[in-house]
């Protein structure tokens, strides 16, 4: 086998199993399958790539990708992210050989997050609902309050503490300029079936690991309940109000991102978390070579921006512009915008 073989799709793979919430792979079957296909094709292990590509999914996560999910990212066909999910299966069977590695994130929640509505209360004492912002004015006049009930386990009992740091990290985010803090429906809660990735992606990576001796590596985000973390590579905001750290970067992964020879970006969703990582990665690789950008491939047929349907025909969000808006910024500023279903072999600067 040559690295630029471009391989079929194997006789297990299915891609009606995009749309299907429950479905889940046979690992041991595809542990064998990928073995008898490796001697067939003597497929080498992928640490003796000379040239490294790194494939990063972001969030391909069952609340993501399925109507049954608590956030499921349709874009504005109502398909999206189940086509995503099929191409994003197909383009990692067909350039098996040409993927070194092969990185899932996992947004990873609890019950209790800022930026979910159970951590809010409004000035009755009432629950917020999800799907709407919250400014630091509103913080600041008492509009919207933290959870007391919270205070106890969070920060020792300190409420007047809770409330500062509410108070700042909204604030926080409207100096950045990014987001507002923008309350979701609780989502990918560890535990849940919606945590777990799409079965069709799972699939995909998993045979990807057994045919090229290769790990099934992942990247959890989104733990810390007081800071929003979109990107993999850095939560929103990293201090407290006091001067304290809140978080930190996640420099190691940054450095494996930046030691790959081309990393190529799919997944959940192009509004938001694959924005998020990618601009986080252009302002490192801003700070370090501005040529870097080069070696970084966004599959534009395998996101999917936010959409929140109003049930009449139109929507109460809609983020497809911001998405289409960072795509360009980011072809601006040298990144490639490819498609799955060209050949990684065809794609810009790929030289294997």
């Amino acid at each position: 086998m040559t690295r630029t073989t471009t391989f079929a799709l194997p006789q297990h793979y299915d891609g009606k199993h995009a749309a299907a919430y429950a479905y889940r792979p046979d690992t041991a079957s595809l542990m064998a399958a990928a073995h008898a296909l490796r001697g067939a094709h003597k497929i080498r292990p992928s640490a003796s790539d000379e040239t490294r590509v790194h494939l990063l999914l972001i969030d391909v996560q069952k609340d993501f990708c399925f109507p049954e999910g608590t956030l499921y990212v349709a874009g504005r066909s109502g398909t999206g992210a189940i086509d995503d999910s099929r191409r994003i299966a197909e383009l990692i069977y067909r350039n098996l050989g040409a993927i070194t590695d092969i990185t899932t994130t996992m947004d990873t929640h609890l019950a209790y997050q800022i930026f979910f509505p159970s951590f809010w209360l409004d000035k009755a004492d009432a629950p917020l609902q999800p799907h709407r912002t919250i400014s630091a004015a509103e913080i600041a006049a008492g509009e919207v309050r933290p959870n007391p009930a919270m205070a106890k386990w969070l920060c020792g009992g300190n409420y007047t503490w809770l409330c500062k740091q509410a108070l700042y990290y909204g604030q926080e985010l409207e100096r950045a300029g990014k987001y507002q803090l923008y309350l979701w429906p609780p989502h990918c809660l560890l535990g849940s079936d919606g945590h777990a990735l799409a079965g069709v992606v799972h699939e995909a990576r998993l045979f990807h690991a057994f045919a090229r001796t290769a790990q099934s590596n992942v990247e959890v985000k989104g733990g810390n309940p007081l800071t929003e973390n979109y990107s993999v590579l850095r939560p929103e905001v990293l201090a407290r109000f006091d001067g304290q750290p809140l978080a930190q970067r996640n420099t190691q992964f940054l450095q494996t991102l930046l030691s790959a020879d081309a990393v190529v970006i799919a997944g959940q969703a192009a509004s938001h978390c694959v924005k998020s990582t990618i601009d986080d990665l252009l302002a490192e690789i801003a700070a370090a070579d501005s040529r870097l950008a080069k070696k970084v491939y966004l599959v534009t047929d395998c996101m999917s921006a936010v959409t929140v349907p109003d049930g009449k025909g139109g929507y109460v969000a809609d983020f497809t512009a911001q998405a289409e808006a960072a795509l360009q910024k980011f072809a601006d500023a040298g990144m490639h915008l490819v498609r799955s279903t060209d050949p990684i072999t065809t794609w810009p600067g790929i030289r294997l």
